[in-house]
């Protein structure tokens, strides 16, 4: 498969996903993300700038999934995520400073710990609105 038929593949799942598969699919990414992080530090000759740039599209997207919050619907759940995903960019900001494996490890297993929650509940998650698109790129 051609590269330009496979990125056309992934924009039209993107545009085309539930509002919980969209959330499914950004966790995928961000841990994606933190994982090439991490098996880029342990290295032996660390290239710095992909360790940064893998952090810093996994904190675009944990600022994507704060900004997408409903507080009016979602609570006391939607505070309670709001406040991880503070935890999670405060920790990701850590560990591209320091270069930090443990902190990006342990954000990575919190996120997968969560996308398995969306995971089981993505089936019954309504799209209130299937115009909606997210800003950041996942299918890229």
């Amino acid at each position: 498969m051609s590269l330009n038929r496979l990125n056309a593949y992934k924009q039209t799942s993107v545009k085309t996903a539930s509002q919980g598969k969209l959330i499914v699919m950004l966790y995928d990414e961000a841990i994606k993300q933190m994982v090439i992080a991490e098996e880029e530090l342990s290295k032996k000759k660390v290239k710095f700038d992909a360790v940064h740039n893998a952090i810093s599209k996994a904190q675009d997207i944990v600022t994507e999934l704060m900004a997408s919050l409903d507080f009016e619907k979602g609570g006391e759940i939607s505070q309670n995520l709001y406040n991880l995903y503070m935890f999670f960019n405060r920790q990701l900001v850590e560990a591209n400073i320091n270069k930090d494996t443990k902190k990006l490890i342990q954000v990575r297993k919190f996120m997968s710990d969560l996308r398995e929650a969306w995971v089981s509940i993505e089936g019954t998650v309504v799209n209130q609105n299937p115009e909606a698109s997210s800003g950041v790129n996942i299918a890229g």
